[in-house]
């Protein structure tokens, strides 16, 4: 493969999904023109996020649409050649997933939905179920959402199954507990870029990380999107504020750099690791 352009956004996306259609749509006729080969809108650019982490109300929102619906089919012509990964409520049935689709003009090439939910986030959606990667034009991917990079065996799922790059779309918000005076000072902060640089580095891959911006209820989101390269190394960030972290990489040739001597999937030793599946808790 050669090099291609991935873009991770930090920006805000409220309750209104015309409103988000919009500036999708502005964003990538832009960044259409700017080349971009693979852009990761934050989790939640549909619909917006819940407003209360602790005790969100289920029937204030996000509001959730068809998997298939009439918004997913306007992204699809929207991407053309681009590969466009985005997150959204999703609705089947009567239950409500935090979701996420990847997807290019020829239709969509990848779903997720949220495994990891933290604090009380499961009153507002189910859980998924299963992390699996897919192919794509700009290679095999795996998607994350949110909580679930805090979890290692999360992104190594994906790097198992293939996956050479990861999209991790965030709704992810300054500490509601602790907060500190200024942002890069926030527990949350520090940890939104430490799950970022770890994921890619333990397994060896390419990482584009987005995230919300601004305010929604009592949340105050971090933004901090980025690209991380499979050393862990930041390659492109943006701050608190919104923004693009833009960076042009040839992923097949970085991770063969970076899997020269060290193959980290390889040298595992799973006979070793039979507590991974045990129950929760541990000693």
């Amino acid at each position: 493969m050669a090099v291609i352009r991935i873009a991770a956004v930090a920006a805000h996306f409220g309750p209104g999904i015309g409103r988000a259609l919009d500036k999708i749509t502005g964003i990538v006729e832009r960044l259409s023109q700017d080349d971009v080969d693979l852009l990761v809108l934050p989790d939640a650019t549909l619909g917006g996020y819940i407003g209360d982490l602790r005790n969100p109300d289920p029937a204030a929102g996000p509001e959730a649409i068809d998997p298939d619906g009439p918004e997913i089919r306007l992204l699809c012509r929207l991407a053309g050649d681009m590969t466009l990964c985005i997150g959204y409520a999703e609705r089947a049935g009567a239950t409500r997933y935090n979701a996420a689709v990847c997807l290019t003009g020829d239709g969509v090439l990848g779903r997720h939905r949220k495994v990891h939910q933290p604090a009380g986030e499961y009153l507002a959606y189910a859980a998924g179920d299963r992390f699996a990667a897919f192919d794509t034009p700009v290679g095999r991917i795996g998607m994350l959402i949110d909580y679930d990079k805090t979890f290692p065996e999360s992104a190594r799922a994906l790097a198992l199954d293939g996956a050479r790059t990861i999209a991790a779309l965030s709704a992810w918000p300054a500490s509601v507990t602790d907060r500190a005076s200024r942002m890069p000072n926030d527990r949350q902060a520090r940890l939104f870029d430490l799950y970022d640089q770890a994921r890619a580095a333990e397994n060896q891959v390419v990482l584009a990380s987005s995230n919300q911006t601004g305010i929604t209820g009592n949340l105050r989101f971090l933004g901090q999107a980025k690209i991380v390269g499979p050393g862990g190394e930041i390659l492109a960030k943006t701050w608190s504020k919104g923004g693009l972290a833009v960076a042009d990489i040839d992923v097949d040739a970085e991770l063969a750099r970076a899997r020269r001597v060290l193959r980290h999937l390889e040298e595992r030793r799973v006979d070793t690791y039979g507590n991974l599946m045990a129950d929760k808790g541990g000693h």
